[in-house]
């Protein structure tokens, strides 16, 4: 993106404001900041910030040449539309959504990712070109060919094309089942642990391999971690309870953002659609009240990818930061939205089994056994159990002309194992 010069502005309604966070969400969006426009008071329902300071801004904006103002903050289209009809001609409005589109552009790696900022682009945009709009000028946008008919035109065409465009991810899924993979989706917001959890469960992963966190970092990098640094997901094998998994660690939900932007990426959470189980990881330090927001909104995320309510194990991570008297508040407060939800923490390894036994409880499985002749092709078939189900006993009988293997597996590999027995003169046990 070519660096283009910002000011930032912000509202509170009591304190001090600070501008740390939307200056650094701004750069990591690729923006020049050179000026900040603060204000203390209540929302002004026209402008959001009252006519003073948005002349305030006006006068900023064309002393420093600066060709957006990015509010830190929700606008509706009538604020955006009133602050932008008084600063110059040609200066753009952003609030802080928008702003998060920018950086999700920059992210999206694929097609179907950079797909779906457009349409969120367009989604958002368009309420406001209807406010901005005259009635005489609406009746002439609106006719085809005009900017408003082609925004209205293009989002159905990118929702159809959305529909239509082949995922990669379901072939490696498809594949990855017959191989005899559990798939395990890791979901939650960003922040609350989902990373560290992938490290801690995969095979070939540790904690170590995760960079700590130090007090000196650049901030723009500290905002991009709470942004999803790709709209891509991260996948890594891991054994739980002797059964090979796939574990994948979704794309992360980012605070403050309305719930229609989360849904917006809930194509990203295509992997939680087809896991056999989803483990909603949620920051037991939050305050109980945004506790059960974000526990809300994701559940909801989930839903709208068809995710049954009991295939989602929900895990309140972090509770090594907290007194009894706090845990068992937070405890409290995410039972109102989930059920029986584990309190565990993964930095120190707390319950970690316990959310392990919980994942393999629902698992689909199948205990049987197989006999076969003992010849060479039967440890080739011992040895590919090993690799795709949980072996609880190889025998080799009394006279060692036979293998029996004790196993559970998924309902495929059972089928497969069979089919591998009978191929080298075994009977189903």
């Amino acid at each position: 993106m070519t660096a283009t010069n910002a000011i930032v502005v912000q509202r509170v309604d009591s304190g001090t404001p600070a501008t740390d966070e939307i200056r650094a969400l701004a750069a990591a969006a690729g923006y020049t900041i050179v000026d900040e426009v603060t204000q203390v008071r209540a929302e002004d329902p026209g402008t959001h910030l009252g006519q003073g300071k948005v002349e305030q801004l006006a006068d900023r904006v064309a002393k420093t040449g600066a060709e957006i103002a990015i509010v830190d903050g929700e606008l509706t289209p009538a604020q955006n539309h009133g602050i932008r009809a008084a600063l110059p001609d040609g200066t753009r409005v952003h609030d802080r959504y928008r702003l998060v589109l920018d950086v999700f552009g920059d992210q999206a790696g694929t097609r179907r990712a950079q797909l779906q900022v457009e349409l969120a682009r367009l989604r958002y945009e368009l309420p406001r070109m209807r406010e901005s709009a005259d009635e005489g000028w609406f009746n002439k946008r609106v006719e085809k060919g005009s900017p408003l008919y082609d925004a209205e035109d293009r989002i159905d065409r990118l929702e159809t094309k959305l529909d239509e465009l082949p995922d990669p991810a379901a072939e490696f899924r498809k594949r990855r089942r017959e191989e005899g993979f559990d798939l395990v989706t890791i979901a939650g917001y960003t922040n609350a642990g989902k990373s560290t959890l992938l490290h801690r469960l995969a095979d070939e992963l540790t904690l170590a391999d995760i960079e700590p966190d130090h007090a000196d970092r650049d901030a723009t990098a500290a905002v991009e971690d709470r942004l999803f640094k790709t709209l891509e997901t991260t996948t890594r094998r891991a054994t739980l309870g002797g059964r090979p998994v796939l574990l994948t660690d979704t794309v992360g939900f980012v605070a403050d953002l309305p719930h229609w932007l989360v849904e917006s990426f809930s194509a990203t959470l295509s992997e939680a659609a087809a896991a056999d189980r989803v483990v909603l990881v949620a920051d037991s330090s939050d305050p109980p009240d945004e506790l059960r927001e974000k526990l809300r909104v994701s559940l909801d995320v989930l839903d709208a990818q068809d995710v049954p309510r009991e295939a989602v194990v929900t895990a309140l991570n972090k509770v090594d930061l907290l007194n009894d008297e706090e845990r068992e508040r937070r405890l409290a407060a995410a039972a109102d939205i989930a059920p029986s939800p584990l309190p565990i923490s993964v930095r120190e390894g707390t319950n970690l089994d316990r959310l392990v036994a919980r994942i393999e409880d629902e698992l689909p499985t199948e205990r049987t056994t197989v006999e076969m002749e003992n010849v060479d092709e039967a440890m080739s078939v011992v040895s590919w159990l090993y690799d795709h189900a949980n072996v609880a006993d190889v025998s080799y009988g009394s006279a060692g002309d036979q293998v029996t293997v004790t196993f559970a597996a998924r309902p495929s590999i059972v089928e497969q194992a069979r089919a591998k027995a009978a191929a080298v003169g075994g009977v189903d046990g």
